[in-house]
Order: structure tokens, then C-alpha cells, then sequence
């Protein structure tokens, strides 16, 4: 007979036959739940890459930007000598700083927060250590600077090492790269001013190691020509800098005096913040300095661009040579220009909700910012002015970019605005006295604000949107009616004012959506009489529209005409396409469930307008006769798509310096 159980023992059985089905019910569950989680995992989706074509390319001979230089490159770090977190600050400095007193720019958000980063630290914020890690080339002479900050990250996960790439490339090609410690920040919110004060404290204390004669960087520093770099949350901070260093007082508190006025020549943004500080409550201004952006269309952090603000707001008012240019890469994300961050935008938990699947990878993506920002430096800071054309239109240099897709935007200061529609209501009038607008046989004309793609949000300045369908309604498909198009007027006094010519550009910045008109109604025959056209139009059904959720994006390819007519009536056409690519917003999916992209954003695209600039000198070259001189209207006409909508801005014509136009890939040449 079997042995009876004792109570402890029948006590034990009962618990692993439990525990038994309970392990079974939980390995259901859990495979069940990965299997729907599974399930819910959208398929990989990007756009057509045309990047074979686009970047088939090479027209510029200089040496590529992203190749080490010829320089040996050295290293060490400068700080505050005591610093408890970071042994390479406390134990490793060549040149001590003094700290700052930062309270008035930036404070923990409760009494028990402060004591805890205190503690962390060893220090609060009246007492910010000035810590950099530097490279620099390891020769005589006198170099420019580039300070590079970093953005908001984990505050003990530092990110100042994560730009070694980029100061060793630079080091090498002749420049002094500090990547400056501003991690005792991060975790914090409204700081965004003392990030942009600390790096004018920094050039401070670089000020005195160019002065001291014990210093390893003595005379090496070529204080007028500086730099500042930044990303994400830094990125903003460059611009809050810039803003800073050419005023008198602090805008939030008068008390706090500055006296700053470096020679910066440059600012760099990499996927920057906007907006996180408002100085006095309003955008940042900023004015003549030269500005590039970068951004990356699969960024999980910033999934919105919203550096164009910024670059907007950017003005040129004092006649110098500055320029603006921003580059928009598909594929690339938030974290991989930085080598510490990497992938992961949400942080270590993200890779269960953001799809990182189609990211360019890490080295391609340092590539791209290794070319632009060296030959951005090289053509602001040292003048080699070959680099110039890349800044206008990216194809130029396509065999140096990673084969991806990309919208680049352009500026620079001899452009005269003559539509960029923030000035009145009026959709007939252009920002200047003798710019006057029309359009003929469109089916949308509007000025409305340009949507960024979170939903509720827009880029902060209007543009003109023109839809259009030369189908005619009705049985007859193959029936069109005259090509629509939208027109610009040019008076002679302000052409003459301008001094348009044959060295002049035609400059616009436009992108195509996805909307499609309806084809339009056909035209009434003013031969019969009215009675007669009203019997007809009784019998007749009108064409019922069709319901909106059959209405589908329009996904055909769009090109169209400019078309350029001077005061003798003799006109000239070029293809659009010849001068940059043409291409609708890049469907973009950040997160890896299905469907969560459409719920979070208003579009799962970024509306990135490309800036196409067209030397008036190939419409003669395509038309002899035609006199850019005298020109007198300019056309978008739409014969070369039968459908479309196009989102357009910043209008006007620019003598822009001969070595922007070098190189340029056209219809005409």
C-alpha cells in the first residue's frame, strides 16, 4: 500500500502541481501575447530609393571633405580639476577652469531633485564646472575653433565622447574640436539657455588658453574664426548662443549682464530642439551667421523636423556673405550622429516600440555628417569656396553621400524676397511693391501655414498651395483643357532695382503632396444662347463628387514647367526636374506596430520643401532672344503632370556669388 501523506507533504504535492499549471498557463499567455505582438509588427516599408539616379553624379574636383587631413592629431581635457563623476575631468586635465554660476539659466524642478543631483554631482548649479575634451592638430599655426555640445540624454550615460569622429576629422583637417561637457544638465527642463550660455563661457575660457603663455594652446587659437556645433537640445542651444553673445543683458533678467561679441562665423545644427527657450517669450532671433541643419526622417526622438523654424528666422541684414542650408536624409535617425547614443531614440526600452529596421547604418550615417559638416566649416571658416555649390543642390556631390534620399533647402544673403507670403491676406500680392500673383485654370489656390506632421503643428510660416487637373470631366478621359499654371508679375522698376540679369538666379523653394484634384469642369460654350445652355445643363447630371474615403493619395510622379517671359513677349521653358528632384514627401514609419504612425501623426510624412535655384542665363541658352534683363513674368505651368498639388515658398531672385553656381546640374548645360 502506498505510504499516507503527512500534512507537510500533501502540502508540498499540492504546490507543485499548482505551480505546474501555473508555469503552463503563464508559457500560454506569454507565447500567445508574442504571437499578437508579433502579429502587430507592421512589415518593413520605405520609399522607392532613387538614389542610383540622383547621386549618379560627381560634379565638384575638391578633395572629399569626410578624408583625414594631413595634420597628426593630439588630445587632452580641460576642467575644473575636482570633478567627483567624471575621472578624465578630475584627474586627467591639462588646463584647469573656474566654475560658473549658472543658477540664474537653470534650476532642478523641486528641493529634492536638487539635493539628489547634488549629491550625484558634487556640486549644484551655482557652481557649473567648464569641462571640454579638445583635439587639435599636433603642428605650428593658427587654427579656427569648433566647439560641439551635446543634447539631452541620460545625465550618468555621458555623451561629450560620443563626437570623437568628428574632432579627430576635424583635427586633422586643421581645425581645434572641443566637445563640450554640458551632462550635469541633462534630466532637467527650461535649460535650454544655460546650455547656449555655457558654451559662451567656454569660448571665455578658450580666450585665456590662447593668451597664457604656459598653455599647450597658446597662440594656436584663431579666436576670429569660430564655430559652434550642436545636437538635438544642443542644437538649439547654438542658435540661443548666437543670439546671446550680441546682446547686453540677459532677455529674462536684466540684472545678469553679458559681454560676450565673439567672432562666431558659424553655426551648425544637428536634429535640433526649437523653442525650448523663448527668450522674453518670443522664437530665438538670429542674424548673420552662417547655418547649417541636418535632420534624419526616421528620428524617434524629434520625429518632426523642427529645426525648419529656425531656419526660417535665420536673417542676413548686414551685407556679408552669409548663407543657410539644410539637409533632410531619409533613413537616418536621432541618436546615430552621436557614437554613445546610437539607435536607441526612446532609450534602452525603445527597441520594442520604435522600428530601427530600415536606419542607415551607423557609419553611413556619420558619413553624411563628417562631408558636410567639414566642407561647411571649410567654405565659412577657412574660405575654400569649392565646397559652395554642394549647399545648394546635394546632387553635385553624389559620389560622396551614403546612398540614401535627400531634400536640401538653401539660402543665402543677396536673395531678394519677392513672395513669401507672411505679409497681408492678399493672395494677388507678392511681399514687395511690384510683385503681383495670378493663376489660371487651378483647382486650389491658397496661403495657408505649411504642417509639420505631428498633428496641430506647423513650421511656423506660410506658403502658397496650388492644386490642379487639366482632365476635363466627364465620359471622355482622354479630353484636357489647357495646361493650368500660377504666375509671378515682375515690374521694371523693381527688376531694375534688383538688378536682374543674365547673372542672376530664379530661386523658389516647393515640394509636391499627395492631394489630386478632381477633373475639372468643362468650359462653357459662350456661343449658345443662355436659355439653350440651361436646358442642356437640366438634362445633363452633374457628376457627383466622389465620397472622401474613396478619394486616394495620388502617388504618379509630378514634374512641371518654368517659364520665364520678358518685356518683348518672347518667352522660355525649362523642365523643373532638370534642376533638383521633384519628389513627394517620403512616407516615413518610426514605430514598429502596426498602424501606431497613422494614430500618433497627422501624415506619415515630413512636407520638406526643396529649394531649386535656376541660373536666368539657361533660359536664354535654351531660348536665344530671351533678355533676363527685362524679364517680366515667371510660370509654374503644369503640363507635364495631368494632376497634382504643390506646396510653394520663398520666391525671388539672387546675384548669388559666382561659386555657388559653379557647378550646376541643368536642362541647358
Amino acid at each position: 500500500m502506498p505510504r499516507p501523506l503527512g500534512i507537510s507533504h500533501l502540502f508540498s504535492a499540492i504546490m507543485r502541481r499548482w505551480k505546474s499549471e501555473r508555469v503552463r498557463v503563464l508559457l500560454r499567455s506569454t507565447l500567445a501575447t508574442a504571437l499578437v505582438a508579433g502579429a502587430c509588427v507592421a512589415p518593413l516599408k520605405l520609399a522607392h530609393d532613387d538614389s542610383d539616379v540622383v547621386l549618379a553624379r560627381q560634379l565638384l574636383a575638391a578633395p572629399n571633405p569626410s578624408q583625414k587631413g594631413s595634420f597628426a592629431v593630439k588630445s587632452l581635457y580641460y576642467g575644473s580639476g575636482t570633478d567627483k563623476q567624471r575621472a578624465v575631468y578630475r584627474d586627467s586635465v591639462t588646463l584647469k577652469t573656474a566654475v560658473v554660476n549658472g543658477a540664474k539659466f537653470a534650476s532642478a524642478p523641486d528641493p529634492k531633485q536638487a539635493q539628489i543631483r547634488k549629491k550625484y554631482w558634487g556640486f549644484d548649479f551655482t557652481k557649473l564646472p567648464v569641462n571640454g575634451r579638445v583635439w587639435y592638430p599636433d603642428a605650428p599655426g593658427v587654427f579656427p575653433l569648433v566647439l560641439v555640445v551635446h543634447g539631452n540624454h541620460d545625465m550618468k550615460q555621458f555623451s561629450d565622447p560620443g563626437y570623437q569622429y568628428l574632432g579627430e576629422l576635424l583635427a586633422s583637417r586643421g581645425y581645434i574640436v572641443a566637445s563640450v561637457d554640458e551632462n550635469f544638465l541633462n534630466g532637467i527642463r527650461g535649460e535650454n539657455d544655460a546650455r547656449g550660455w555655457m558654451l559662451l563661457k567656454h569660448l571665455q575660457a578658450w580666450k585665456g588658453f590662447n593668451d597664457s603663455t604656459g598653455s599647450p594652446l597658446n597662440g594656436k587659437v584663431d579666436m576670429h574664426n569660430i564655430a559652434l556645433m550642436g545636437h538635438s537640445r544642443g542644437g538649439e542651444a547654438v542658435t540661443v548662443a548666437g543670439a546671446f553673445n550680441r546682446l547686453a543683458y540677459y532677455p529674462d533678467d536684466a540684472t545678469v549682464k553679458f559681454d560676450f561679441n565673439f567672432d562666431i562665423k558659424s553655426l551648425v545644427a544637428i536634429a535640433p530642439t526649437d523653442g525650448q527657450y523663448r527668450p522674453a517669450d518670443k522664437p530665438t532671433p538670429v542674424a548673420n551667421y552662417n547655418y547649417f541643419l541636418m535632420h534624419g526622417s526616421h528620428d524617434g526622438d524629434l520625429s518632426t523636423f523642427v529645426g525648419l523654424p529656425q531656419y526660417e528666422r535665420i536673417r542676413f541684414t548686414d551685407g556679408k556673405p552669409w548663407f543657410k542650408s539644410a539637409v533632410f536624409v531619409y533613413r537616418a535617425n536621432h541618436g546615430q550622429w552621436n557614437t554613445t547614443w546610437g539607435s536607441l531614440d526612446g532609450g534602452p526600452r525603445s527597441a520594442r516600440s520604435l522600428d530601427t529596421r530600415g536606419f542607415l547604418s551607423q557609419a553611413d550615417q556619420r558619413k553624411f555628417a563628417e562631408v558636410y559638416i567639414s566642407a561647411f566649416l571649410d567654405a565659412t571658416l577657412r574660405g575654400k569656396s569649392e565646397y559652395l555649390p554642394m549647399f545648394r543642390d546635394h546632387r553635385v556631390v553624389g559620389q560622396w553621400l551614403p546612398k540614401t534620399m535627400y531634400t536640401t533647402r538653401f539660402q543665402e544673403s543677396r536673395f531678394r524676397t519677392a513672395a513669401d507670403f507672411e505679409e497681408d491676406v492678399d493672395v494677388t500680392s507678392g511681399s514687395v511693391r511690384g510683385i503681383a500673383l495670378s493663376s489660371d485654370s487651378v483647382a486650389v489656390w491658397k496661403e495657408s501655414p505649411v504642417p509639420f506632421r505631428a498633428r496641430g503643428s506647423t513650421q511656423a510660416h506660410n506658403a502658397v498651395t496650388i492644386g490642379w487637373n487639366n482632365r476635363v470631366a466627364g465620359d471622355d478621359t482622354t479630353k484636357f483643357g489647357k495646361p493650368a499654371s500660377f504666375a509671378m508679375q515682375v515690374s521694371d522698376s523693381l527688376r531694375s532695382a534688383w538688378n536682374v540679369g543674365a547673372s542672376s538666379s530664379l530661386v523658389f523653394s516647393l515640394s509636391p503632396t499627395d492631394a489630386k484634384p478632381g477633373p475639372r469642369a468643362a468650359a462653357r460654350d459662350t456661343t449658345k444662347k443662355a436659355d439653350s445652355l440651361s436646358k442642356s445643363a437640366a438634362k445633363k447630371p452633374v457628376p457627383k463628387k466622389p465620397a472622401t474615403k474613396d478619394v486616394k493619395p495620388d502617388t504618379v510622379a509630378v514634374d512641371l514647367s518654368i517659364e520665364v517671359t520678358d518685356a518683348t513677349g518672347r518667352s522660355a521653358s525649362l523642365p523643373l526636374s532638370a534642376y533638383g528632384v521633384v519628389r513627394r514627401p517620403l512616407e516615413t514609419y518610426v514605430y514598429r506596430r502596426a498602424g501606431r504612425d497613422k494614430q500618433r501623426f497627422a501624415n506619415v510624412y515630413e512636407i520638406v520643401l526643396q529649394t531649386y535655384a535656376i541660373p536666368l542665363a539657361d533660359f536664354t541658352r535654351a531660348t536665344p532672344g530671351f533678355d533676363p534683363a527685362r524679364i517680366a513674368h515667371v510660370r509654374w505651368r503644369f503640363d507635364r503632370s495631368v494632376a497634382g498639388t504643390i506646396i510653394l515658398d520663398n520666391i525671388g531672385f539672387s546675384n548669388m556669388r559666382p561659386e555657388f553656381t559653379a557647378q550646376t546640374i541643368g536642362a541647358a548645360r
